[in-house]
Order: structure tokens, then C-alpha cells, then sequence
């Protein structure tokens, strides 16, 4: 009998432990994301350092440690540091990839945030890889009209971009646009940028009264949202 209480005794401790830890680390990870937003790097760096140590009390191949690694990277990638915030998203990519396997959309997030990372170091090829297979993933778990996938395709659509390289651009924008069109309010700031990206992209291929049209729609819709 008295086996049993300790039993008992020593589990409610390990869950206490346990909500503690998560509570502290989701305290972390809140305060975190502030200075993030508010643009305090340095401070979001050291926050978000100490809650990946939090994290991997929970074990090292713990959801929450690629979590906080991703958003450690991303913290590192608004500051341009990209060579500090590629191996943040690669350890956060395996520990998805052994949690879930390669098809998830955790996994696709991380093939994205590494997609965009490529793109800005200008190694194309690494980034159309990346983002094709983020894209594939999507289309395959969401379905091929989800806003998620409109996301990947205007990802997938400034790879092309970056090497004037319009007329796979405005394809991937077009597709981008029609799901977006349809599920987004008028003046939301993502169909507004989907139809000047596009726009800009059919005047790159002499498409001027089309890229007319969409620009026309543009202004309208900012013209009525002052209004």
C-alpha cells in the first residue's frame, strides 16, 4: 500500500514538474515574439536561446525544440544573419522530419523558411528545390485551393522573380491570385501585394493592358479602403 503512495506521490511530482516546464516555456516563447515584433533582436535572440535550452528539457527530438530553434532562426533572418539562422532551420527540419516523417506541414514550413533563405543568398537552385517540395506537400495535405498553398506559390513565384525570370513567375502569381480572390477580403494585404507582384510581372512581359487591369483593381481597392 504505502509502494503505491510513493508511486502515486512520485508521479504527481513528474507532472507538476512537467506543467511547470511548459508554462515556462511558453512564457518564454510569448515574451519572445514581442521583442520580435517590436523589433528588439538582440533581446528576442537571448530569449529565445534560453527557451530552446527549456525546450530540450522536454528531449531533444521534442516538438518544442524545433519550435523554438525556428523561431530563434527566424529572429537571426530578419536581421540578415542568414549563415547564423540555416542550421537553427536544418537541426528544426530533422527533428520534424523524425517527429512526423517528410510529409507534414511542419516539415513544409521548414522547407519553406530554408526555400526563402536559399533565395536571398541567391543559390536559386537549393531554393526552387525547397520550395517545390513545401508546395508539393501543401497541395498534397491541404488540397490544391488552400491559402497555404497560395503562400508557397508566391514563395516558389519571387524565386523566379529574382532571376528575371517572368513567364514561370506570372504563372505561379496567377494561380496565387485566383485562391486568393477567393477567399480573402478585398483589402487584405496579401491580395493587394499577389496583384502589384502580378502586375509588375506582366509588364516585365509586355502584357501592359492585362497588368493595366490588375493595377486599376489595386488602386481601387486602396482608394475605398482610405475612403
Amino acid at each position: 500500500m504505502m509502494r503505491r503512495s510513493l508511486i502515486s506521490c512520485c508521479a504527481v511530482l513528474v507532472l507538476m514538474s512537467l506543467s511547470c516546464g511548459q508554462q515556462a516555456w511558453d512564457d518564454a516563447m510569448q515574451a519572445g515574439d514581442a521583442a520580435l515584433q517590436r523589433g528588439q533582436y538582440p533581446e528576442a535572440e537571448r530569449i529565445f536561446t534560453a527557451a530552446v535550452h527549456k525546450a530540450e528539457e522536454f528531449g531533444l527530438h521534442d516538438r518544442r525544440v524545433a519550435v523554438t530553434l525556428a523561431h530563434l532562426a527566424q529572429t537571426y533572418s530578419a536581421q540578415g544573419k542568414f549563415v547564423e539562422a540555416e542550421p537553427l532551420y536544418l537541426e528544426a527540419l530533422k527533428i520534424y522530419q523524425d517527429v512526423h516523417g517528410e510529409n507534414h506541414l511542419d516539415v513544409a514550413a521548414m522547407l519553406n523558411n530554408l526555400g526563402v533563405l536559399h533565395r536571398k543568398h541567391g543559390q536559386y537552385a537549393d531554393a526552387q528545390r525547397l520550395l517545390t517540395r513545401a508546395l508539393s506537400i501543401k497541395e498534397q495535405l491541404l488540397g490544391p485551393d488552400h491559402l497555404e498553398v497560395a503562400l508557397a506559390l508566391s514563395n516558389l513565384a519571387a524565386m523566379h522573380l529574382a532571376q528575371d525570370d517572368w513567364e514561370p513567375a506570372a504563372k505561379l502569381l496567377a494561380r496565387a491570385l485566383a485562391l486568393r480572390e477567393k477567399q480573402l477580403r478585398p483589402d487584405h494585404p496579401d491580395l493587394l501585394k499577389n496583384l502589384d507582384d502580378y502586375a509588375g510581372t506582366l509588364r516585365k512581359l509586355n502584357r501592359g493592358t492585362e497588368a493595366a487591369v490588375l493595377e486599376e483593381k489595386a488602386n481601387a481597392i486602396r482608394t475605398k479602403s482610405k475612403s
